[in-house]
Formats: structure tokens, C-alpha cells, sequence
């Protein structure tokens, strides 16, 4: 047995032992778990699959005879009327669990986010099982990642549209979706996935919000109308103004970080309106020792230099309510400062300084028709664009100006038309179908090199994506599901590379730009069955096969790279990536015991990446190979790979204790990732083990949990370095509870303390390019209060 595998028995021996004895029947008789299986709602996903099942009611209009009528919950807008209910979620700290969708989602609802905080997405799920941050710059530019699979292969929605900025062409870039607007975070991983495309191979992670009302403020009359003519709900409305509040404000030691935000809905007759905005501004964060491993020679005062960071965002937004449905926009802007972390940004004072406006329509309606249920459409427009910022010379301050531009201007809409359920005699069968369609034009020009053929990391060039997609839903029993779905999508991309391998002709002009105008027509498929088992378990098993048709940054790159201070080269003849799939699955939603495991296998053929050749660049091609170049020479290219793990995480309600519940929570994920010679693909997460205790009540909630992550030894074998394993302690305390209007105005308050690193442990984030020289933020207690109002 291997030490690290002895390791693991000795930290989670216990918490596996007290797993096993949870499954007993002795624990099922426990005080808890009434009080736990009665007061844990279902949780409501939007994000996984375009198939919504909905409970249904006898309807009384007058002239319907008995067609009944639908029931929706807020987060699936209103039918026959705005609704007004906000769904149900789960109890402030208990685990959530999703057991009716074909394979693993992870939800994180809006009381957590509110707890952990955190600039970016990728913080937020850095210790998600099976998700990670690449925590480039920590609190400024971390993007998820998914058993090991980024940028490329990873897709990051708001409100049901890609986001859009500049985080998947560079790992330095940030993600312009702030959780501070952020409602709930859904992790959707296999099948569901071809809803939104290939290029979500590896999952999908979607933030969700208010910004496009799809219900009105909680505060306006409800009208439970449907037994009343079609026009009565609409036409008795108030029309008096309702208005909800809600602020989010939040400071942090280890960096001196101030967060605050303001959210506003109102509302009345058949219009709702949000508008938010917010801010967060940090310094340079504490860091418990020296940050660079391979040069001791330079000041550091405590601090990570160059970290710090400032962002800011607002959002407008509104919808119409009518008969059946409703139609809505919103427009919003990112704007975020920040610095980029390491030697290189120390050196050069980089910072980013990027603006993204987007603008967002979104509406559903519900037609009285036999065959039709339900028609959604999404679209979204995004004009992007970042200046990377920074000396040219270090030792001249007068050189300070702009290095790199990127832009993204980028359009997206796609429709869903679900089908009315019909008896196939074997199945009761609920069909969906999807059109999607795409366009985006990209630029990242060098203000260094004006003039130049090829000026900055690639050449303006644009792509466009046509898809098509079906969803099949087979209902055997109450206990057995299926599900059958595919996508095919055509990608057209038009970009210029130059003729590597130089840069100049033998008579010492510049080569010219040879025009590469690639399409690929990617298509994917998926099966999946939901099973109920004894004892309130769910069990799924879900096989798919997608194709990946190469990205402009890995056909038409060729120049320097400082984000991951590679020269990356292009390859415009990739060929199309797929990966073929299988992923089991346990869950258990209710109950004292509440938990989910999941094991998956995926063998890649023609896995693209960034291989490292070993040879060292400086700006162009005909540097490669100086002595004292910096640049690592990157080639896209393509292999066979092999991707295989699991996760899994639990929360025990052990008995009762000062009139609340305590009990104990666990967790473990790991991936192991090889090319088909058995050596390592690159920057892969480590294996990681952790648990804790907490106790919670109605309106408390106390929490200790450690995660230890093992050392990363698994490495590329040019140019990664192995990374150490470290522990994550936190604990937190946080209490909600209603308030009375006349003493503050608010109705609800919900505050509380988290601390992070209490161990002060030096962590390297094994997925970062520059973790030689990044250590993530050392202890801190963040102290955060939420009113509503």
C-alpha cells in the first residue's frame, strides 16, 4: 500500500467508519430524523435538463371541461398567472442533494454563497467535490474546473446565456459573473450538458438571478386564479408599486476587503422590475510565507505582491407578464481592476482593466395547445474587452501603458419548444427540442508591436455555431426514468496563421497571413436510467459520446502568452475531440443520512492541449531557442487520454443537542488522468479528503470542517513542477432570523463570521500555471451581514 493511500486511512478512517454505521438501522431510529426528513424542501434546479415536470390541478375556467392546468414554481415563471411564491430551499447548512436528474449536480443555494463569499466563481467551488478554481489571481481571476477539464471544456452560463468574456482564451482573464448578483450556482455534469453545447464537455456551471424577473415581488397579491375567466387575475391586479430590498455586505482580514451590494425588485399589475448593483475593492492579501519557490532574492513584506483587486457591476432588468407567459431583458455591466500576481506581474505592475456590457432577453410561454407544453428562448449580446496594463521596462516607470488588448463581441440565442407528454404504451414519453445558434468575433491586438503583420497573440477572427438538440424523457414506473438525447451543431471559424516555423522570409520580409477558414459538425449523444431504491436512494447510470470541434485559440494562437508565460502555437489542422463516457451514481436527498456518490470513466480520443516542448521563447518565433529566453514554447496538440474518478460527500444528523441538531459531514474527490502511454496530462487536481462537525437550529447555524488536499506528484514531464498537500480548516457561525419591520425597517437579517486557513498553511493550487509563485491567501476571518427588506 502507498504511503499516500495510508495517509488517507489515517485521516478518514473514522468518518468512513461513522458513514457505514449512519446506513443502520439503529441510526434510522434516531430523534433526527423526523425533524430532518420533514424539513428539508426539494431543491429546485433550472440549469440541467430543457424537460420541466410540473404537478397539476383540476382546472375550473369556465368553458375548459376537465384540461387541467399547470402549477409552476417561481424559478419556472408563471402559467396563467405572475406567481408570487418563492420556492422552496433547503435549511440554512443542510447538504443539498439532487436526486431527479441522470447525473451529478451540485448546488449551491443563495444562503451559502452569502457564507463563503468570494470574488470569483471559481473560489466559490474551490472545495466542491469534484470542482476546483485555476485561482490564477486569487479573488480576481479564478475559473471553475471540472474533475479536471477547464476552459474549453467547461461552459459558464448566467440566466440561461454564456457569459461571454475573455476567461476561457487566457487563464489570467476574469470571470464577469460576481456573487455578489448571484442567486444560486448550479454544477451540472454528464448528459445535461448537451443542452448548451460541446464545448461543455466537461459541465456546465450556471449562476442564476433575478435580473429578468420571471415572478413578481413577493410583497404582490397572489392571485390563485383559475377557476376565474382568462382576464380576471391580470385585470384585478393591484397596481400599486411593491417593493422588495435586499442588501449584501461583507469585509475580510486577510486581504482588507469591503464587498457591498444593493438588489431592488418591484411590481405590480403585469410588469416586475430588478435592479442591483454592487462593489468589492481589496489590497494585496496576507500570505503565511515567502511565495516564490525558485527565487529567494526579492522583498516580500507578508504580503502577495501585485494581488490586489477592485470590481464593480450593475444591472437593470424588467419583464411583462401575459396570459401564459412572460418576456423579459435586462442590461448589465462588469467592470473589474485588478492585478496580476508572481514575479513577471510584480516586476511589470500588470493589471487588468476589463468592461464587459451584456444584454440579456429571456422569456417563456405556455400556448393552449394538445401538443405543445412549453416554448423558452434565450438570447444575449456581449461587447468585451480588456487592456492588459504593465511596464515595458521594469526599471522605467515612464514605460507603464498597455501591453495587450483583448475584445469578445459575441451574440447567442436558443429556443426550446417542450412537448406535451403523450402514453407510448410502454412509457409515458416527454419530449424537447432546442435550436441554437451562435456568432463571435475575437481580437487581442499588442500596443507593443504596431505595425507588425502579426501583432499580439492571434489575428482578429470570428466563428459561428448552428446546433440542434433533442431531449427524450421515458417514464416506465414512479421509480424508473430514462433519458435519451442528442445534439449535432456545425461550427464554421475563419482566422490566419503565419507558415511556421519562421517568422520572415529568406529575404527578410514578413511571411504574409495565410487565410484558415475550418468547419466541423460535431455531433453527440447520450442515454441515461433513474432508478428509485430501498430506503429513499436514487440510482443513475448515464453513457454519452460527444464531439469537440478545436476552438479559435487552439487553431490560430501563435505569439506570446504571459498569463501562463508560454509562446503558444496554433494548430489549424486539429481535428474534431471525443470523449466517450460512463457515470454510476447513488444519492439520497431526505432523511437523517443525506449523501451522494458518483464514480465515471472517460477516454478522450484526440485530447487537445497545450504540450510543452521544453524550448524557451521570447516575442516572436525566431527568438525560440536564445539563451535567457522566458517564454515556454506551447504547441496545441492532440493525443489519446484517459480521465477516471469519483466523488462523493455526506451529512449525518447524529441526534438532537440544545434544542437544535448536530452531527458530523465528509467529503472526497479525486481524478486520475493519463495519456494513452500512461504518462500524466498536465495540471490535474490532487486527491483530496476532508470532514467536520455542525450543529444548526432554526435560526443558527456553527461549522468546523478540514480538507486535506494530498501532495500532486502526477506531473507532465516537461516544464510542472510536483505540487505539496496541504489542510483548509475553516469554521464559521452565522445567524438568520425575522425582524420586526417598526425596529429597523428590515425583515429579515442573516450575519455571521467564517474563518479561512485557521491553519495559516502555505497551499499551491496544483491546476495554476504559476503556483511556483502564487500562494493562495493565508488565515482570515470575513464577517458578513444580509438584510431584506
Amino acid at each position: 500500500m502507498s504511503f499516500q493511500m495510508r495517509r488517507a486511512q489515517r485521516l478518514g478512517g473514522a468518518s468512513l467508519l461513522l458513514l457505514g454505521a449512519a446506513a443502520t438501522p439503529a441510526f434510522a431510529q434516531t430523534p433526527a430524523q423526523d425533524k430532518s426528513s420533514t424539513e428539508i424542501p426539494a431543491v429546485t434546479v433550472t440549469a440541467p435538463s430543457p424537460i420541466v415536470r410540473r404537478a397539476v390541478v383540476p382546472s375550473r375556467n369556465a368553458g375548459r371541461g376537465t384540461r387541467t392546468a399547470r402549477v409552476r414554481s417561481r424559478e419556472q415563471a408563471a402559467d396563467a398567472t405572475p406567481a408570487t411564491a418563492a420556492p422552496a430551499t433547503p435549511q440554512q447548512g443542510v447538504l443539498p442533494v439532487v436526486t431527479n436528474q441522470f447525473a451529478t449536480v451540485t448546488v449551491v443555494p443563495n444562503e451559502e454563497i452569502r457564507r463563503e463569499g468570494g470574488g470569483q466563481l471559481g473560489d466559490l467551488l474551490f472545495s466542491k467535490p469534484g470542482i476546483t478554481g485555476s485561482s490564477f489571481a486569487p479573488g480576481a481571476s479564478s475559473r471553475p474546473i471540472i474533475r479536471g477539464l477547464d476552459v474549453n471544456r467547461v461552459g459558464i452560463l448566467e440566466n440561461g446565456t454564456n457569459s461571454n468574456g475573455a476567461s476561457d482564451l487566457g487563464e489570467d482573464h476574469f470571470v464577469p459573473i460576481d456573487p455578489l448578483a448571484t442567486n444560486q450556482i448550479e454544477v451540472v455534469r454528464g448528459p445535461a450538458a448537451l443542452r448548451y453545447g460541446s464545448t461543455s464537455i466537461g459541465g456546465v456551471v450556471s449562476a442564476t438571478n433575478n435580473r429578468i424577473p420571471d415572478a413578481l415581488p413577493s410583497c404582490a397579491p397572489s392571485f390563485q386564479a383559475y377557476g376565474l375567466p382568462t382576464k380576471a387575475p391580470l385585470a384585478s391586479a393591484s397596481t400599486s408599486p411593491c417593493v422588495t430590498a435586499e442588501t449584501r455586505t461583507a469585509f475580510s482580514s486577510v486581504d482588507r476587503g469591503v464587498e457591498s451590494g444593493v438588489l431592488l425588485d418591484t411590481g405590480g399589475g403585469n410588469f416586475a422590475f430588478h435592479a442591483d448593483a454592487y462593489g468589492r475593492t481589496t489590497s494585496d492579501y496576507s500570505i503565511p510565507s515567502y511565495p516564490y519557490l525558485n527565487d529567494q532574492s526579492r522583498p516580500v513584506n507578508g504580503r502577495q505582491p501585485n494581488s490586489a483587486t477592485r470590481s464593480d457591476g450593475a444591472s437593470i432588468g424588467g419583464s411583462y407578464f401575459f396570459q401564459g407567459g412572460y418576456i423579459g431583458a435586462s442590461i448589465t455591466q462588469n467592470d473589474s481592476l485588478y492585478h496580476i500576481p508572481g514575479i513577471d506581474g510584480a516586476d511589470h505592475k500588470t493589471r487588468i482593466d476589463g468592461h464587459q456590457t451584456k444584454i440579456n432577453v429571456k422569456g417563456e410561454y405556455h400556448p393552449d395547445a394538445s401538443a405543445i407544453d412549453t416554448v423558452r428562448f434565450w438570447a444575449g449580446a456581449t461587447d468585451y474587452r480588456h487592456n492588459e496594463i504593465g511596464l515595458a521596462d521594469p526599471t522605467d516607470l515612464n514605460s507603464d501603458g498597455i501591453r495587450q488588448t483583448f475584445t469578445n463581441k459575441e451574440q447567442e440565442i436558443r429556443t426550446e419548444v417542450q412537448l406535451m407528454p403523450f402514453n407510448a404504451r410502454f412509457a409515458e414519453v416527454t419530449t424537447a427540442l432546442g435550436f441554437q445558434v451562435g456568432h463571435q468575433e475575437l481580437s487581442a491586438p499588442s500596443p507593443d508591436n504596431p505595425g507588425t503583420l502579426f501583432n499580439g497573440l492571434w489575428d482578429p477572427n470570428n466563428s459561428t455555431r448552428v446546433a440542434g438538440y433533442a431531449f427524450n424523457e421515458f417514464k416506465f414506473t414512479d421509480a424508473t426514468r430514462a433519458q435519451v438525447a442528442g445534439r449535432i451543431e456545425h461550427v464554421e471559424l475563419h482566422g490566419t496563421t503565419p507558415n511556421f516555423p519562421t517568422d520572415y522570409l529568406p529575404d527578410g520580409t514578413p511571411q504574409a497571413a495565410i487565410a484558415r477558414n475550418p468547419s466541423f459538425t460535431p455531433k453527440s449523444g447520450s442515454i441515461g436510467l433513474l432508478q428509485d431504491l430501498p430506503g429513499g436512494m436514487v440510482g443513475s447510470i448515464t453513457a454519452q459520446y460527444v464531439e469537440r470541434a478545436p476552438k479559435a485559440a487552439e487553431l490560430f494562437s501563435r505569439g506570446g502568452h504571459d498569463a501562463t508565460a508560454t509562446f503558444d502555437i496554433g494548430n489549424p489542422n486539429l481535428t474534431i475531440e471525443t470523449a466517450k463516457s460512463v457515470e454510476l451514481g447513488v444519492r439520497r436527498a431526505t432523511g437523517p443520512f443525506r449523501f451522494e456518490a458518483t464514480v465515471y470513466y472517460t477516454h478522450f480520443d484526440n485530447f487537445i492541449y497545450r504540450r510543452l516542448t521544453g524550448v524557451m521563447c521570447d516575442d516572436d518565433f525566431a527568438s525560440c531557442g536564445n539563451p535567457g529566453a522566458e517564454l515556454n514554447q506551447a504547441v496545441y496538440s492532440q493525443r489519446n487520454a484517459n480521465f477516471r474518478g469519483g466523488e462523493f460527500q455526506s451529512q449525518l444528523d447524529v441526534g438532537a443537542f440544545q434544542g437544535g441538531i448536530w452531527g458530523i459531514e465528509n467529503q472526497f474527490d479525486m481524478v486520475r488522468a493519463t495519456f494513452s502511454d500512461g504518462t500524466n496530462v498536465p495540471r490535474i487536481p490532487p486527491m483530496r479528503m476532508g470532514g467536520g462537525v455542525f450543529w444548526r437550529d432554526d435560526n443558527w447555524l456553527m461549522r468546523v470542517n478540514l480538507l486535506h488536499a494530498f501532495a500532486q506528484n502526477n506531473v507532465a514531464v516537461i516544464a510542472e513542477t510536483p505540487t505539496a498537500g496541504y489542510n483548509l480548516l475553516k469554521a464559521e457561525v452565522s445567524y438568520k432570523t425575522k425582524l420586526d419591520r417598526n425596529w429597523f425597517g428590515a425583515r429579515e437579517m442573516m450575519a455571521g463570521i467564517v474563518g479561512n486557513n485557521l491553519l495559516n498553511e502555505n497551499i499551491r493550487n496544483s491546476v495554476s500555471y504559476n503556483k511556483d509563485e502564487v500562494l493562495m491567501p493565508g488565515i482570515g476571518v470575513r464577517a458578513f451581514a444580509n438584510f431584506k427588506f
